[in-house]
């Protein structure tokens, strides 16, 4: 996607052949900055304090970090350490497991010597399979907003709200909720979007609306609360989020706050969509209650940054001083709020048969 007019992945190979660098996502919005990787333990890093987060990108990141632990030594003792490593630091999304699985399976096999080699150019298959993945949900999810847009009068918006970020900074390139909106914005179909604050650390305000005004994407920051308003007022079209996880029975593990969204639009009969790409399905739990819901620091809900008139960032306190809070990042949306998915292989309702029909390799599994 673009940045001032130029094109940006949030993930790509430095000019040394084996470090990485992306973009900064914590000095977003106020500053763009990119960041060098050059080592496992930096890679760790990025996942751990959000330099680098959205469950496509994190996986692809650590791919490349396990890259960086076999330049050091490429034994397989030092391999499972590094792969556990990288795992642990964010426990909800899936992806972050199912990247590095990827890459054990490249190269557990082969000898040493060819383990670096065969590394890296797993990362980037995965890496450019990802962005072709979220380019091709975008392409099944236009089909929705162009059934909506022939409902409308030429001219009026089709009104998407979305929550937290799935965009392609949330991925390596287009996104998966935002990948249909960017292409019928491209197309010529008058779309606007609705995003989410998304406290407590405001992806949607910050990140989200950052893509969305750097592409041309017409959008309204609002309150995490005023979802419902905005439904029951007529605003919203259709509803569409990513997700961190999505367990065998269509249970949906996104950013907390999601299952609200999805009550209301269930209240509204507003469209609830969950835009995913088949690694964040976990093919391995049955349903949303054995998801691991990762809890973070309560600094994150009692301080928070923002940009002063002499242009410094700073973080404050916004809370009580003294008074304790809870941070779950995550939390579950049952399968039955979700209208359907939106994968690289089509649309499918929520149920496990949906998903069955879309990966139908998975029946004998």
């Amino acid at each position: 996607m673009k940045i001032g007019g130029r094109h940006y992945r949030t993930i790509w190979l430095s000019d040394d052949g084996w470090s990485v660098e992306v973009i900064d996502q914590t000095k977003l919005p106020h500053r763009f900055e990119t960041v060098a990787l050059k080592s496992c333990e930096d890679a760790a890093r990025a996942i751990l304090t959000m330099q680098v987060r959205g469950a496509p990108l994190i996986g692809v990141t650590a791919a490349y970090g396990l890259c960086m632990a076999l330049r050091e030594d490429a034994s397989d003792e030092a391999m499972d350490r590094a792969i556990e490593y990288l795992a642990k630091q964010r426990p909800t999304a899936i992806n972050l497991r199912w990247a590095l699985e990827e890459m054990r399976k490249a190269i557990r096999n082969l000898p040493r010597e060819l383990r670096v080699e065969a590394a890296y150019k797993r990362a980037a298959e995965l890496a450019d399979e990802d962005a072709e993945t979220c380019r091709l949900i975008g392409v099944h999810g236009l089909s929705l907003i162009k059934e909506i847009a022939a409902r409308k009068k030429p001219g009026e918006p089709v009104n998407v709200l979305t929550h937290c970020n799935a965009g392609w900074l949330a991925c390596v390139d287009w996104g998966t909720a935002t990948s249909p909106i960017y292409q019928a914005h491209d197309a010529g179909i008058p779309v606007h979007v609705w995003v989410d604050e998304t406290r407590p650390r405001n992806q949607g305000a910050s990140l989200t609306a950052f893509e969305l005004g750097s592409h041309g994407v017409p959008h309204t920051i609002v309150v995490d609360n005023a979802g419902g308003h905005l439904m029951q007022s007529g605003k919203v079209d259709i509803c569409i989020v990513g997700t961190d996880r999505v367990t065998a029975n269509g249970d949906v593990a996104n950013k907390i706050g999601t299952y609200l969204k999805a009550l209301a639009a269930k209240d509204n009969n507003v469209p609830f969509y969950v835009a995913l790409p088949y690694s964040t399905i976990d093919w391995t739990l049955e349903d949303g209650r054995s998801i691991p819901i990762e809890e973070r620091s309560a600094d994150e809900v009692l301080k928070m940054p923002g940009r002063l008139p002499d242009g410094s960032v700073v973080t404050v306190e916004i809370a009580a001083p003294g008074s304790p809070a809870g941070n779950p990042a995550f939390d579950v949306t049952p399968a039955r709020l979700v209208t359907g998915f939106i994968t690289e292989r089509g649309i499918a309702p929520a149920t496990r048969e949906g998903l069955l029909s879309l990966y139908p390799e998975r029946k004998d599994a």
